[in-house]
């Protein structure tokens, strides 16, 4: 069983289509051993979010093809990518973003300017968050599993 915090084995998915942001964001988290790898548009961030299945992604919402508001929207539509959290990173600060973030299923918001304690921080904590609901959902397979009478049982048999 692992730790409910952060490990070395996180895997983070950064998109943004500004390399600087994205060498930003990957320079801040380098050291506590994450696993990150980037997109570059909306339409590559769901891809990879499928395929990679990460444990946390840092979302622009202004990017190309799709933008962040609705590549969130998705992920949550969808069963394979839905209890990814999704931490919004943007330049946009008025309150109507942030309220359309939330509203697309963003877990966080971040505004650039992002400050590398405060990213630190958040990132920790939504690992931290999935890791437990990871963990409740083994937990709750394994007891379905055992509340299943055996199939001895079921066909009457010894």
């Amino acid at each position: 069983m692992t730790d409910a915090g952060s490990t070395s084995s996180d895997r983070i998915l950064i998109a943004d289509d500004n390399q600087q942001n994205r060498e930003l964001l990957e320079a801040y988290l380098a050291d506590d051993g994450h696993d990150i790898f980037m997109a570059t548009d909306g339409v590559e961030t769901i891809d990879m979010a499928v395929s990679e299945q990460p444990d946390l992604i840092l979302l622009d919402i202004m990017m190309p093809k799709l933008s962040g508001y609705e590549v969130c929207q998705q992920l949550k539509q969808d069963e394979r990518t839905r209890d990814i959290p999704v931490l919004m990173v943007t330049a946009l600060k008025e309150m109507g973003d942030i309220e359309r973030a939330v509203a697309a299923g963003a877990d966080d918001f971040l505004t650039k300017p992002v400050h590398r304690i405060e990213l630190k921080t958040r990132v920790r904590s939504l690992l931290r968050v999935r890791h437990l609901t990871n963990e409740r959902d083994r937990l709750l397979a394994y007891l379905a599993e055992v509340e299943q009478p055996p199939a001895s049982r079921r066909s009457g048999t010894p």
